[in-house]
């Protein structure tokens, strides 16, 4: 499935229903009057949050949608039917803003909703406007217009701890050991293409982890293909920035690269709290490269772990640390 996190719609309320003109004419009922019903209001565009949605591609091949027009009232005094909502299902982390830019909703939660399209009012029947001086009213009020408008949608994920690092700093294999996740890995550059969510449990809790696709100088300037997804590390509690010390000459210029992008950035993701993480320290001769990232880490004050995600070293405490940003976000520690 295509990971698509932005979309453009048109959305229109559904137009509310015309009041009625109608009298009553019984056979032994004298001056029976007016009794033209109102209109059904109008449907409303809804946008409702769906956790087992986790992308807007739905969106990408259809994009407009309209809300049931209400319908027209009847003669004794019946009211018409209010037309149907159209109900929109999206990822729970959408925002939708409006044509000039402006946040009208985030919806964060599931079955959460917002409506983004009212429907029209109905049209007043005839029988509303009888009066002692105007009996026999020969008119109603039209249905007014539902509301439309153009708004567009952008989704970022909702997850505790974002994992980033330069391609083929080990995210996908540690979000693989430590969840189901099932991340593609690979011994190229940027196997991972789209974001990757997984839930690690620890002792009775749990929480969200995303591995989010390498970063590169220039990535928050639209080099790469992190630059698009860096905004999905917004909503994280904590950061776990992974280096590669198995294959690097200089571990603390590949942290500089990934640190300055995401400073870069901006929206506060270079002052969000981060785990060091040297990764594949099984493999043999990267001792050194583990030594100098675990002295920067202290020069940094920011809590380090030297991790294999393939033999399991250091993986269970690194998930312990995790848990503890998430669920004790106010230690000392951080």
């Amino acid at each position: 499935m295509r990971f698509i996190d932005e979309a453009t719609i048109w959305v229109s309320g559904g137009k509310g229903g015309n009041g009625q003109v109608s009298f009553r004419r019984e056979k032994f009922v004298p001056k029976g009057g007016p009794d033209g019903g109102d209109g059904g209001r109008g449907g409303d565009v809804v946008l409702q949050g769906d956790e087992g949605l986790k992308t807007l591609l739905d969106f990408h091949f259809h994009q407009k949608f309209i809300a049931e027009d209400g319908a027209a009232g009847q003669g004794s005094n019946k009211t018409g039917r209010d037309g149907r909502d159209r109900i929109l299902k999206v990822p729970v982390g959408t925002m939708v803003f409006d044509e000039n830019g402006e946040l009208l909703a985030d919806i964060e939660a599931h079955d959460a909703t917002f409506i983004v399209a009212r429907g029209g009012r109905y049209g007043l029947g005839n029988a509303r406007f009888a009066l002692p001086w105007r009996q026999a009213p020969f008119f109603s009020t039209e249905g007014g217009p539902g509301d439309q408008r153009t708004v567009r949608l952008e989704l970022k994920l909702l997850a505790d701890v974002g994992l980033v690092g330069l391609p083929n700093a080990g995210k996908s294999s540690l979000i693989n050991h430590l969840s189901r996740a099932q991340a593609k890995v690979a011994d190229y550059p940027f196997t991972t293409i789209v974001p990757n969510l997984g839930v690690v449990v620890v002792a009775d809790r749990s929480f969200v982890i995303a591995d989010m696709p390498g970063l590169i100088e220039g990535a928050s300037e639209g080099a790469g293909l992190g630059h698009q997804f860096l905004r999905h590390c917004e909503r994280t509690s904590l950061l776990a920035h992974l280096v590669d010390v198995s294959s690097t000459e200089d571990p603390e210029a590949d942290f500089r690269v990934v640190r300055n992008e995401l400073e870069a950035h901006g929206t506060g993701l270079g002052a969000k709290r981060f785990i060091l993480v040297a990764s594949k320290v099984d493999v043999p001769g990267c001792e050194e490269n583990a030594l100098k990232l675990e002295a920067l880490a202290e020069k940094l004050k920011v809590r380090f772990f030297a991790i294999s995600a393939m033999s399991g070293e250091g993986v269970a405490d690194l998930c312990r640390a995790m848990a503890e940003g998430v669920f004790q976000p106010e230690q000392e520690t951080w």
